[in-house]
């Protein structure tokens, strides 16, 4: 990317401003509700505050290189900064779509109905979410390890390789390993989006069945209301909606870049801008369906009010 793309920083200050902001606002409040209200928290916002986390960590060290590029600063990153950034991107985007399963999945195991055969594995939930984590986090470990070995910076910024290349960095030529390397991130891939997928599909299914059934109700009233699951059901189907297509467009982004026989300084950058959207919208989206984040802006609402009132009443 050169420094005169003036288009596509456009595009990247504000996916690093407002994405940093919204996910470090929500993880706030969500570790507010874990420590401080104890009692009201539910198991799956120990899953919310990881993702937020991952998708600070993903926004940052995928766009900084770029941010940093378009104020002119040729020399960001050595062959250290480099493996360092390119590991820590690599793995928290494949802890991203790890979490992401894991809460659908979470979020398809409560709702299911207590006469499923699926529902003995509620009470395991906890104990399974602990352990997917951990498992999820050496696979990711331990797989991009390769990435270390074969990442080294440029010796000058403006260099353009063919095809993908990213700003400061460069892969190391003709690496024997790069084959199965790609096939062991394309099997983990496509391995959890067909959960993300399933679940996805199982509680469209359930909610579907959910309104049939209400729809039998004398009750209107207790119809309209939506349950606090049937709430966070929607945002996680929100979620993984919006994953799975900012996924596969970038991935097309990335594929139809490599049968490219031209220069794109551009390529790189763009990628970057789209593999940021979700954890950048992420944040955002479970805001507009989430009961914990309406009471707060409540409670600053009536704090205002009340504040506005006070000189009035004296």
């Amino acid at each position: 990317m050169f420094p005169s793309d003036t288009i596509l920083v456009g595009f990247l200050l504000p996916e690093l401003c407002l994405g940093v902001i919204g996910n470090s606002l929500l993880l706030m409040l969500y570790v507010y509700s874990f420590l401080v209200k104890a009692h009201f928290s539910r198991p799956i916002n120990l899953i919310f505050i990881h993702l937020m986390i991952v998708n600070v960590l993903t926004i940052i060290f995928s766009t900084i290189s770029y941010v940093m590029a378009s104020f002119g600063v040729r020399h960001f990153l050595d062959d250290a900064g480099c493996k360092a950034v390119l590991f820590v991107f690599r793995v928290t985007r494949g802890m991203s779509i790890c979490t992401t399963s894991i809460l659908s999945t979470f979020q398809a195991i409560t709702i299911t109905p207590s006469y499923s055969k699926w529902a003995w594995l509620k009470p395991k939930l906890p104990m399974w979410t602990f352990c997917s984590f951990l498992f999820s986090w050496f696979i990711n470990l331990l797989m991009y390890v390769h990435t270390i070995k074969t990442v080294i910076s440029k010796f000058n910024y403006t260099d353009v390789e063919y095809r993908y290349s990213h700003v400061y960095c460069k892969r190391i030529p003709n690496d024997p390993n790069e084959d199965f390397f790609l096939s062991v991130i394309i099997i983990g891939d496509v391995f959890f989006m067909a959960i993300m997928i399933w679940t996805s599909l199982y509680m469209v299914t359930l909610l579907y069945r959910h309104r049939k059934r209400a729809q039998h109700l004398h009750s209107i009233s207790l119809s309209c209301q939506p349950s606090p699951e049937r709430r966070a059901t929607h945002s996680i189907l929100l979620l993984v909606s919006c994953f799975v297509f900012f996924y596969w467009l970038n991935n097309f982004i990335t594929l139809s870049g490599s049968y490219i026989d031209e220069r794109r300084p551009t390529l790189g950058a763009i990628v970057v801008i789209v593999s940021s959207v979700y954890p950048t919208l992420c944040p955002f989206l479970l805001m507009s369906n989430n009961r914990m984040i309406s009471q707060f802006f409540s409670s600053l609402s009536t704090l205002r009010a009340t504040c506005l009132q006070r000189p009035s009443g004296d």
